[in-house]
């Protein structure tokens, strides 16, 4: 009985997460919006953080470059969308009440079906749910450290993990400091130390980036928590909902279904409310709450004060990571899912006997109901493809030319940030091309949001969109190699380019590959070398240091045994 009660929710989880994805497991490539993965990435200099724009995807991209290598691209994309699901779920269930498998599986739903999963898979926000899926066995490894005063070695793996991205390692940061800390403030200096070292790529690389930090003001509206239908912002941040990109919103969170969503999750945290704080104590309970006042606090002011935010985003070095309001509802979640759990088992308590089966299923399947188009890969948006051969053609064609010596970068054109390919369904992506191809890329950073231009933090990019505007194409060619650029890669069928001269190496269906006289080698300054080693060393550490801890433990236990 004891076997089967722990298979359950194991089952729940990984089906939830197969009818979340559906088509999405399908052979191809998940292209959307953010989410560029490619069969192999190659490592390099942006990715590390010593690139010219701020470290968007620092680590994330150096992570994936190395595990590709391993594991191919494709099948890594798959198992990483199913390991955050699952992962996440599981995790949730171990956060309410243990005696209720009602209870642990209506955790699970919650967790893993929810608007802001869906939304941020749409997005491409895949390394902000890996950060939302360690959240749980953050809190539940913090919790152990604190009571038993005995640093669990998992702690060690998880905090790098939940730190791919800035946004995330933010809110592991957050939840670390709230559930670790003593009101004393003991153990505050082994918790800065693991937030530091879990979060040194790309807190070290925004330093290096300090003088190009700030964001524009503009973008601070446009990232906003935003209504959703006629769900005003906050109240759609209840529920975890509240984007701010409209075309990733499920458009049943747009009607009554998204009120009747947010009303079933109030009323079971409302019910559960009182049962979950005698049941957690009032550290835990108060850990819970500061993580969920914060996460719905910063992300409501950002819709209730964008004024404010703009001018802070566009004079204090690195808030740009608090721009978009709606990801730091990650913090509110675990309360909800504990809260929420307590609840179904308090109804499930207060009905017949025979009733609960009917109760139960209810209390499962609601979250599903009231958002059915999240299902089978969020409405069928999450559909695989393949990448053009072309690709593979034009970076055989640069590889043939980098062996004779030829060398800078590549600049992507046109240069605009988002394509929307026939052979992508029609789905928005980030170009797909400069990560296709193994030179570092540059390409614009600039987005826009309801036909809002939102300026790019990358200054060399900002300086390739002025030399194109020169008058002949050989001046503007001559103007790319002194940036360090020595190819120019332009898609066709996505509008005109300006003209540049240099050799053509690759004429393909989809890509034209010129390669120009001698670009200016691009050196990065041994300092930022030096600086981000350190950051890379106190990152990677933090997974060595973990396993040998668990190694040392398993040895004791051995030797204790015998």
């Amino acid at each position: 009985m004891a076997d089967w009660r722990r298979l359950v929710p194991c089952i729940w989880s990984l089906g939830l997460a197969l009818l979340l994805l559906g088509p999405a497991l399908a052979p191809g490539y998940v292209l959307s919006y953010d989410m560029v993965w490619v069969p192999d990435l190659a490592l390099r200099p942006d990715f590390l953080g010593v690139g010219s724009g701020l470290p968007r995807a620092v680590p994330s991209d150096a992570v994936v470059a190395v595990l590709d290598e391993i594991v191919p691209g494709m099948l890594l994309q798959k198992l990483v969308l199913v390991a955050v699901l699952v992962a996440g779920g599981l995790g949730a269930r171990r956060l309410t009440d243990p005696r209720s498998l009602g209870a642990q599986l209506v955790a699970i739903t919650l967790y893993q079906w929810n608007p802001f999963v869906a939304e941020r898979l749409l997005l491409g926000h895949w390394p902000v749910l890996v950060g939302y899926a360690v959240l749980p066995w953050v809190i539940l490894a913090a919790q152990r450290w604190r009571t038993t005063g005995e640093l669990p070695p998992r702690l060690w793996c998880l905090v790098p993990l939940g730190c791919l991205s800035a946004g995330a390692g933010l809110v592991t940061a957050v939840v670390l400091l709230a559930f670790a800390v003593e009101r004393s403030g003991r153990r505050l200096a082994m918790v800065a130390i693991l937030v530091v070292a879990g979060n040194a790529p790309w807190l070290v690389s925004g330093v290096l980036h300090a003088s190009e930090a700030v964001t524009d003001p503009a973008g601070a509206s446009a990232f906003a928590l935003h209504d959703e239908g006629s769900v005003p912002a906050p109240l759609a941040a209840l529920g975890l909902g509240g984007i701010w990109n409209s075309e990733v919103v499920p458009p049943s969170r747009t009607g009554a279904a998204g009120w009747l969503s947010v009303a079933l999750l109030v009323v079971l945290v409302g019910i559960g409310l009182r049962r979950w704080v005698r049941y957690a104590g009032r550290r835990e309970v108060a850990a819970f709450t500061t993580c969920w006042v914060l996460g719905w606090g910063i992300a409501v002011l950002t819709w209730a004060a964008p004024d404010q935010m703009a001018w802070v985003v566009a004079h204090v070095p690195g808030s740009g990571v608090l721009r978009d309001g709606a990801r730091l509802l990650a913090l509110c979640a675990p309360l909800l899912v504990a809260a929420a759990g307590h609840g179904a088992a308090t109804v499930l308590g207060g009905v017949a006997r025979a009733a609960r089966p009917a109760t139960a299923v209810v209390l499962l399947l609601a979250p599903v109901a009231v958002m059915p188009d999240a299902a089978l890969g969020v409405a069928g948006r999450l559909t695989p493809t393949e990448l053009p051969a072309d690709y593979a053609l034009a970076r055989e064609a640069m590889a043939r030319d980098l062996s004779s010596g030829s060398r800078g970068d590549v600049l992507l054109l046109p240069l605009t940030s988002y394509r929307q390919p026939a052979w992508n369904h029609g789905h928005k992506v980030l170009d797909p091309v400069g990560r296709f191809l193994a030179p570092d890329f540059v390409a614009s950073d600039d987005l826009f949001v309801s036909g809002r231009r939102i300026e790019g933090e990358d200054p060399r990019a900002r300086a390739a969109a002025a030399i194109l505007e020169r008058p002949t194409p050989e001046e503007r060619s001559a103007g790319l190699a002194g940036l360090g650029v020595g190819y120019v890669v332009t898609e066709r069928g996505l509008g005109p380019v300006p003209a540049v001269t240099g050799t053509v190496v690759h004429d393909g269906p989809e890509l034209v590959v010129r390669s120009l006289e001698d670009p200016v080698a691009r050196a990065t300054p041994w300092s930022w070398r030096i600086a981000m080693s350190v950051a890379w060393i106190l990152f990677l550490g933090l997974f060595f240091v973990g396993l040998g801890s668990r190694k040392r433990r398993a040895v004791r236990r051995c030797r204790l045994d015998a």
